[in-house]
């Protein structure tokens, strides 16, 4: 299986206790899709480089994992219709 690195925003207006709800939601996904995590490093709020839909922050995730090819189409099609992600992205390491 290959290893990725997940990279995503979450938007500062997101409380806590809804942060890591999102953030649980997609270890889950990974999981049950036959996936192994890695490791999850929580970056904390930081400034965005530009503004993206008028928001200055937001809180950085990046997810260490290893799981089907096929299903990396699929879970950033689920991260676009999260209500709370404002950028994603998917590096094949």
């Amino acid at each position: 299986m290959p290893k990725y690195e997940l990279l995503y925003i979450i938007a500062a207006d997101v409380n806590e206790e809804n942060r890591e709800a999102i953030i649980e939601k997609f270890k889950v996904y990974v999981e049950n899709k036959g996936g192994k995590i890695e490791g999850i490093d929580k970056w904390g709020m930081k400034k965005l480089a530009y503004p993206i839909n008028f928001k200055n922050e937001g809180f950085y995730v990046l997810m260490k994992v290893e799981m089907p090819a096929n299903e990396v189409d699929a879970m950033s099609k689920l991260m676009n219709i999260t209500e709370g992600i404002i950028r994603h992205q998917f590096i094949r390491i």
